[in-house]
């Protein structure tokens, strides 16, 4: 993925998501499976990439991570599912915030 970052869940062995930031998903993916990544994952070994979303800045990819950690678990899982209902909005607050 050329510039950007992106923001992804994962399902840990435990069912719990968590969400973060990467530039490059795939190998942050593999660094918390190898234990090196956050401290939160690595008690709940292995991990699986559920969802990722490429934005065009870091900074766009930090806003939305930020605004999916807040979100109920409910709310993560209908993400997963690409549902329109929670990442439409998402999405918009966003782009809003980087007007500002």
């Amino acid at each position: 993925m050329a510039g950007g970052a992106s923001v992804y869940l994962v399902r840990c062995s435990d069912g719990s998501l968590y969400c973060g930031f990467a530039h490059d998903v795939f190998a942050r993916v593999d660094a918390h499976n190898a234990g090196r990544g956050a401290r939160y994952t690595r008690s709940r070994l292995p991990v699986a990439l559920r969802w990722y979303w490429h934005c065009h800045s870091a900074e766009d990819a930090r806003r939305l991570e930020g605004l999916l950690k807040r979100l109920p678990r409910a709310d993560k899982l209908e993400v997963i599912g690409n549902g329109p209902r929670v990442l439409g909005p998402l999405l918009m607050e966003v782009a809003r915030r980087r007007r500002r």
